[in-house]
């Protein structure tokens, strides 16, 4: 041994004498795990063990675990002779679109729904049934379709966390025998499949929406004239009392001006000659005679 160590430098020594624990310590574990002395179960799985068309034991805690104290001598065989299933067990989802339903009034919908499930019994999901995915589908949608037809059209569109309780309800005991259980149930959308009622829908509701603006439209136009209306009354009161007083008010100046016959006589004198300029009268200019016959002589 010291002259191997002394051929051979001491790091090289130390990393195969590791390697070589290593090595060992694997193929130690392989051993014990192919003669059944444990195994080892990740998170969210489980194993099924089965050995001559029986199931021997189910492991679904995740860990290490000793096969000779659950199964007794079964263990040595299990691996050998049986087989093992390894079963997932988490949550997983799935939508469902477009599950055919008629309203009470006739009227073909669409529901989308959307569910999730986990596996809560994997010797059912693993024997049970071949497609236990596609027959809970099946369940979910014949379940939807079961207990939504015939209602209200106005009840489907707006009570969708009603309807889930109820489809989840109706669900839910029966997915249990294929080992699947149903969590979350949920009506995502609901929709019209008839492209024509679509298309009439889409009519209406343009046609309503013009009825409504031309409404909206007319009521503001006689609400205005409404307005204008009193408007213009109130303007023909003022005005016509206005008229009515100005004949009095102006008596009553001009009766105070011709206490004075030289303001009177100057007033009506502008007045005159305002309304000779506004009108633009034309002036003609007579001459003087008295200035003629001076001129002459």
């Amino acid at each position: 041994m010291s002259q191997f160590i002394g051929e051979w430098p001491l790091p090289l020594f130390i990393i195969a004498g590791f390697f070589a624990a290593m090595g060992v310590s694997v193929l130690f574990g392989r051993a014990l795990r192919l003669w059944g002395v444990y195994a080892t179960v990740s998170e969210r799985q489980a194993v099924i063990y089965v050995l001559f068309g029986k199931v021997v034991g189910v492991l679904d805690e995740p860990g290490i675990h000793f096969l000779w104290k659950k199964f007794g001598f079964k263990a040595l065989l299990v691996n050998w002779l049986g087989k093992q299933y390894k079963v997932d067990l988490r949550l997983d989802q799935q939508y469902l679109r477009s599950q055919p339903v008629n309203s009470e009034e006739g009227a073909p919908m669409g529901v989308g729904l959307w569910y999730e499930m986990y596996i809560n019994d994997p010797v059912a999901y693993t024997f049970r049934n071949t497609d236990p995915r596609g027959s809970l589908a099946a369940n979910v949608g014949n379940s939807t379709v079961r207990c939504l037809s015939n209602l209200p059209l106005d009840s489907m569109m707006v009570s969708r966390h009603k309807m889930s309780r109820t489809v989840r309800q109706e669900v839910s005991e029966k997915s249990q025998e294929w080992g699947y259980k149903l969590g979350s149930c949920y009506i995502r959308k609901v929709h019209f499949r008839d492209m024509n009622m679509i298309r009439q829908i889409q009519n209406k509701v343009v046609n309503r929406l013009r009825q409504v603006t031309s409404a909206i439209m007319q009521e503001g136009a006689n609400s205005v004239s409404v307005i204008t209306n009193a408007a213009e009354r109130e303007a023909a009161v003022d005005f016509g009392k206005a008229s009515a007083i100005r004949p009095h008010i102006v008596g009553q100046m001009l009766h105070t001006i011709s206490q004075d016959p030289d303001v009177c006589a100057a007033l009506f004198n502008i007045m005159e000659v305002n309304r000779i300029v506004e009108n633009d009268i034309p002036i003609h200019i007579l001459p003087n005679l008295e200035l003629q016959r001076l001129l002459k002589e």
